[in-house]
């Protein structure tokens, strides 16, 4: 038997698995034994450029389609905003109406940029029951009351130039006071007085006193004689000094209010379809068809229908007429105008009103002036489905007679709706529809003068020479 040299003779032991373990030999002993190893195959040699091409190519090709995507993007947000602004002209500007802009700054600087004017068309304005003058101040962006510092009648009477009143038909100027916390507009030391009244404005963080203009360009809104007996009756003379008798070939056709002694506001339908102002007389403190024989009759010399009055809507139902020589209005004459609503006077339901219109009498058969009181009528009761069932828009009012079971259903179109408010005549409305006024929860609808007011203004100033 042949003994292994490299075993130790010593002891050993069998381990669990059936073998025998063998001790741990001391390490000093061991001598270095070659072992032959087999050398693993070598991988096959794969030149370095290979792979880095291969890298290069992806990245070129992950960039491609990076620029491609980033420039498909932009190329998608520069069409949106293309279009945006193709579609919105007046982005960085305020637009005129005929589809042309103007920047910001242009807006209410004294000088006409749009076409037709628009921009300079509304930048003077008369606020609340005080007949409060305010100026639209481009810088700010906001109105703001003008001290009355210096103030005269002439710039009184350019101001009213510029609400569209003509300037013989001013009245006063006032003044009261009143707090602005960001500031005023004072007349400039030097102004040009003939210069629009924008450019004799500066802006001041003072005002003496803190008192501010007041301005009427018209005497209107003044007191009315009427018993105003509860149901319908025949009004005194001189009761509603303005409303006027619209006529052709001599026979009533329509009811209408005298807002300055030039102009007759009443509704669309009433002129629309007539030939031309040629044919129409108007006649003013008359409540009797006698009271014809000693009044005059005035011509007219322009008619404006709202260009966006539609007859079987009654929609933009309202138009203007303008009278070839002023009414004579003195504060004893039969002959008056009321006041159009300045911007913050709100009338609203249920708040009281009244009606006047030319109605024929069961014993004669001629028109007599009847009067009526009525209250106003909230919208959406009026638009229910018992009612009008959404007809009636934002442009129109509905009122009923104040005393149920009364009414004065008679089609008298464009006779004006009055109320009272803060001792002054307000004109809210002009009679446009009331054919099934008759029926139950059928009211009255009036043109809502208020809605109105930028259009009535604008059309006044634009016609102030005829």
């Amino acid at each position: 038997m042949t003994t292994n040299p490299y075993l130790d003779s010593g002891s050993c032991f069998i381990g669990e698995d059936g073998g025998r373990e063998l001790p741990p030999a001391d390490r000093s002993d061991v001598q270095p034994q070659y072992v032959h190893h087999l050398a693993p195959k070598p991988p096959p040699e794969i030149s370095p450029s290979i792979p880095k091409r291969k890298g290069v190519k992806q990245r070129c090709v992950r960039f491609t389609v990076v620029a491609v995507i980033c420039l498909l993007l932009l190329t998608l947000i520069t069409g949106i905003l293309l279009a945006y602004y193709f579609s919105s002209p007046c982005v960085h500007g305020r637009q005129c109406g005929d589809g042309s802009c103007v920047w910001e700054s242009q807006w209410c600087d004294g000088v006409k940029d749009c076409p037709a004017g628009q921009d300079e068309a509304s930048c003077v304005r008369l606020h609340g029951s005080s007949f409060l003058l305010q100026v639209y101040w481009t810088q700010g962006k906001n109105w703001r009351s003008v001290c009355s510092q210096g103030w005269s009648e002439q710039q009184g009477r350019a101001s009213c130039q510029d609400v569209g009143y003509s300037r013989g038909t001013y009245f006063k100027s006032g003044h009261q006071q009143t707090d602005a916390d960001d500031g005023f507009l004072i007349l400039k030391t030097d102004l040009n007085p003939e210069s629009p009244i924008m450019h004799q404005l500066v802006l001041s963080k003072t005002c003496p006193n803190n008192s501010v203009v007041t301005l009427h360009c018209t005497d209107c809104g003044r007191g009315v004689n009427s018993s105003r007996a509860s149901g319908v009756q025949q009004a005194s003379p001189g009761a509603w000094p303005w409303q006027v008798s619209l006529r052709v070939g001599g026979s009533h056709r329509c009811g209408g209010a005298v807002i300055s002694p030039y102009w007759i506001l009443t509704a669309a339908h009433c002129v629309a379809w007539t030939s031309g102002a040629a044919d129409w007389l108007v006649y003013a403190g008359v409540v009797r068809p006698s009271d014809t024989l000693f009044n005059p009759a005035y011509t007219v010399s322009r008619i404006i229908t709202h260009e966006g009055f539609n007859s079987i809507t009654h929609s933009n139902d309202i138009a203007l007429m303008r009278l070839s020589k002023p009414l004579h209005i003195t504060a004893s004459s039969d002959i008056g105008a009321v006041c159009l609503p300045n911007v913050g006077v709100y009338v609203s339901a249920p708040q009281k009103g009244w009606i006047t219109e030319f109605s024929r009498t069961v014993n004669t058969g001629a028109p007599h002036l009847m009067e009526a009181q009525v209250s106003l009528v909230d919208a959406a009761n009026c638009n229910r489905s018992v009612s009008y069932n959404g007809r009636i828009t934002q442009d129109m009012l509905c009122a009923t007679e104040a005393d149920e079971g009364i009414n004065m259903c008679h089609t008298d179109s464009g006779g004006p709706m009055v109320s009272l408010k803060d001792g002054v005549w307000w004109l809210i409305g002009d009679n446009i529809w009331g054919e099934h006024c008759n029926e139950q929860n059928r009211p009255r609808v009036y043109g809502s003068v208020t809605y109105f007011l930028d259009w009535i203004y604008h059309q006044m100033k634009k016609h102030q020479d005829g």
